[in-house]
């Protein structure tokens, strides 16, 4: 028993996911998976290949560059898989309905056999040509309204986490000469943004469901950190609670730029804005160094540092049932490289 444990404080893996719509994206080092729970309650997978291993580009490796191109990577395909994931909880159109009767009367037909119930390209190769354009159309569209939410998203999020703090910080006289007292108090009013605002969303019937899926997909990394088989039996008895989520990635980044704006000079409303902007990269840079250390060690500094985010995740995460705990064993199991080396943080 105590062998588990002093395996479970070595070995830290690379894997990190997402929660998604009635699902579970995972990205290893040299595969991703999204795992869906479909609305018949089979479990649908999709895999891809990854480059996050030995062989990963010099941008995914050198410091502070590799906090920044890890974040908007994980922002593309979050939302990315998020649509995708919304669009598998959809109901059939008609398009769908009539290829089903089609494939019921083929169904009746003694020289043919049924298919596979997924869907694939090689359903319909007689046909195969023509939807293949289709698809292509599909596709574009689909990823330009990817990238407009993608921008509608980034707006919000400046306007709730850059403009509004500095906006109300602003207001006050007493604070408007002094950079190290107003960047604290920016922080705090970012801080209490983000509290609340998830705190809100929490209400929500669908968004409890995706932050138990969170929970799932944490207790799951968990139970592979702990190098024990992947059952729901012992995903079940692991903490929610993970040091590299992106929730502690962002709290990091807030208290981050509460220090990094103390040594901005200006004090006019407008110009701190625009330097927050400017800083940006620097600023999710640290953040990501900060919470490498915090997850690779456990010392009083790394404790105090992933502490709020930790806090946090009893918002963001809840417990799952089994059936999420399938969909995020479903996920993560494809990630798993054969090389453990390469699966270590």
């Amino acid at each position: 028993m105590g062998k588990n444990n002093t395996t479970q404080e070595k070995f830290k893996s690379k894997i990190g996911g997402q929660a998604l719509i009635e699902g579970i994206m995972m990205l290893g080092p040299n595969t991703g998976a999204m795992a869906c729970r479909l609305p018949d309650g089979t479990v649908d997978l999709e895999t891809w290949e990854e480059n996050n291993g030995k062989n990963a580009p010099w941008y995914k490796k050198v410091p502070l560059v590799r906090g920044c191109t890890s974040f908007v990577t994980s922002l593309v395909k979050g939302y990315k898989y998020m649509m995708k994931s919304a669009e598998k909880q959809m109901p059939d159109d008609e398009e769908d309905d009539k290829d089903k009767k089609k494939k019921s009367e083929e169904a009746e037909k003694p020289a043919e056999t049924s298919g596979i119930k997924a869907e694939s390209a090689d359903a319909a190769p007689a046909e195969g040509a023509a939807p293949k354009k289709s698809e292509k159309k599909e596709d574009s569209v689909y990823d330009i309204v990817m990238y407009i939410g993608i921008l509608i998203g980034i707006v919000m999020a400046f306007g709730l986490f850059v403009f509004l703090p500095k906006w109300i910080v602003g207001l006050i006289p007493a604070v408007k000469e002094h950079r190290f007292l107003r960047s604290l108090l920016e922080g705090i009013v970012k801080i209490a943004i983000f509290v609340l605002y998830m705190y809100i969303i929490s209400l929500m019937k669908d968004i409890k469901r995706q932050f138990m899926y969170h929970g799932a997909e944490h207790k799951t990394i968990a139970c592979h950190e702990a190098e024990l088989p992947l059952t729901v039996e012992n995903v079940r008895k692991q903490i929610r609670f993970h040091k590299r989520c992106g929730t502690s990635f962002i709290f990091i980044v807030l208290i981050v730029s509460i220090f990094v704006m103390c040594f901005v000079p200006f004090t006019v409303t407008w110009q701190r804005i625009v330097a927050s902007l400017l800083l940006l990269p620097l600023v999710v840079g640290v953040s990501y160094e900060c919470i490498r250390l915090a997850g690779n060690n456990d010392n009083a500094f790394t404790r105090i540092l992933s502490a709020p985010g930790l806090a946090m995740q009893r918002i963001t995460t809840r417990e799952p049932d089994d059936s999420m705990i399938e969909i995020a064993i479903a996920a993560l199991t494809p990630c798993i490289p054969k090389d453990k080396e390469e699966d270590r943080w």
